[in-house]
């Protein structure tokens, strides 16, 4: 059973007295339970003793029992004899439920809905299947013509590619993760932006790896002389970048960064992995941006979960065949391949994707620029950036309250990643990442709750107008 520290849990606990003017025990029990819902405190894991976390808090140990009294109240703590309290999640938490029978608004994921076109590619791809139903059907590396198709992709990018180093995966977030525990051991270090994907962060982290995270802003980008010191320093064994339209920055690295950083990469023997699931969702960009391997040595991911649908659990890697071999060997230990009828599908789909990116660009910008609109009009003490490409913007509160924020829109039915979601050890509570690809309608809903929230959080310390006068 995995265990969090007192250390650890207080890390993740940082501000919980500034954000709010509720009672200790209150704010806390607020604060561990949206950490439980939003997997940074995993499920299974064992929380600290009473005893040990009050003393890292500087609390008494009456007011922890009070606050574990209260989450396992409430379904989110099982006391376990000898085993303390682990966490776990109540039979109807709003995370397990179908989140449009429950009436809640899920802001939480970066997605958008399928497109029109993959209804018609699904049947095309059942015509096509008989061909394939002679063999086993375990592909461990993926059909030969989605391979030719998504390295045609590749070369009509920029980047020429052969279908032997391609392999087909189970989504973006398989592909990360076999890719972690094939090339990452227990104690190496592994290079990170900070904020990123979460999801990446727990792949990583499941190998044992050392997180050495950079900064990404949404005013600057990349800090670049961290980066290459990171790199430098540290010789992390692998780096998750995601070099375009990051995740939730919004932000784009350029050109002469991605060749500074490649070489660098290359001469301590760092394998760069570049996540490039959103690099063709430009917006306002004539041209989508060169893969990260066109500069240099890297490996890269891709997937149809953000341009398709992300019911369809398809994507990609592209490395070198020696790379390619490696993880095909490897791959069986976590699952035996990729389902040939949605193979089939994307391969029909790839020859109709740059129609489908022409509808998504469409989509996306009429769905930023009405979140920027109605986000200006009802919050103009917010920070709204306007990224060119993407699903997410990055907003900046001016306090550090997402996370407080995020728990009370829930109680008006919005569901909302908090900014420590993307972090490590429990930073960015100044930010939200707020997706744009929902509709018109689902968006107006989401920022009248939203006001609700951040009204109910107004007689908070750090939301009085002279602190608002400062970061306006």
């Amino acid at each position: 059973m995995n265990s969090l520290s007192a250390r650890s849990l207080a890390s993740l606990l940082r501000g919980w007295r500034e954000a709010t003017a509720a009672p200790a025990y209150a704010a806390l029990a607020d604060r561990i339970r949206l950490l439980i819902l939003d997997g940074r405190i995993p499920l299974g894991t064992r929380v600290p003793a009473e005893r040990d976390l009050a003393a890292q808090l500087g609390v008494s140990r009456t007011t922890v029992t009070a606050i574990y009294g209260e989450l396992r109240d409430g379904g989110y703590l099982d006391s376990l004899r000898g085993s303390g309290s682990v966490a776990r999640l109540p039979s109807r938490s709003p995370i397990i439920v179908d989140n449009h029978q429950a009436g809640y608004l899920d802001f939480s994921k970066a997605a958008l809905p399928a497109i029109p076109a993959l209804a018609a590619a699904a049947i095309q791809a059942a015509t096509e299947l008989p061909a394939y139903l002679g063999d086993s059907g375990f592909d461990p590396i993926g059909l030969p013509v989605l391979r030719a198709a998504v390295a045609d992709r590749y070369s009509a990018r920029g980047l020429p590619t052969e279908p032997e180093q391609i392999m087909i995966t189970l989504g973006a977030q398989h592909a990360i993760a076999l890719l972690a525990r094939t090339i990452l051991g227990r104690g190496d270090s592994a290079l990170v932006e900070s904020p990123s994907y979460p999801h990446a962060y727990e792949a990583l982290r499941l190998t044992g790896a050392r997180l050495v995270p950079v900064s990404v802003t949404s005013d600057d980008g990349w800090d670049e002389a961290a980066l290459e010191q990171a790199i430098q320093r540290s010789s992390p064994a692998m780096g998750y970048l995601m070099p375009d339209f990051h995740n939730p920055t919004g932000q784009t690295m350029p050109a002469a960064l991605r060749q500074r950083m490649l070489a660098l990469a290359e001469r301590q023997g760092t394998v760069i992995v570049a996540d490039e699931t959103m690099a063709e969702l430009t917006i306002d960009r004539p041209d989508t941006p060169l893969p990260l391997a066109a500069y240099g040595a890297a490996v890269t991911i891709g997937s149809v979960g953000k341009t398709v649908w992300g019911g369809v659990r398809i994507g990609w890697i592209r490395a070198e065949r020696q790379l390619i071999q490696k993880l095909t060997r490897a791959r069986s230990a976590g699952d035996l391949g990729t389902p040939a009828l949605e193979q089939l599908v994307v391969k029909n789909l790839l020859d109709q994707y740059d129609a489908i990116l022409d509808i998504r660009r469409t989509q996306l910008r009429a769905g930023r620029d009405h979140l920027a609109g109605a986000l200006a009009a009802a919050f103009p003490e917010w920070r709204v950036p306007t990224p060119d490409g993407g699903l997410t913007t990055w907003v900046n509160l001016g306090a550090p309250v997402s996370s407080q924020l995020t728990l009370a829109a829930r109680a008006e039915g919005l569901l909302l990643a908090a900014g420590p979601r993307f972090g490590i050890d429990g930073a960015f509570e100044r930010f939200l990442r707020i997706p744009f690809g929902h509709s018109a309608d689902e968006t107006d809903r989401a920022i009248e709750a939203l006001g609700r929230a951040w009204t109910s959080l107004a007689r908070g310390p750090l939301l009085d107008q002279s602190f608002l006068a400062e970061v306006v």
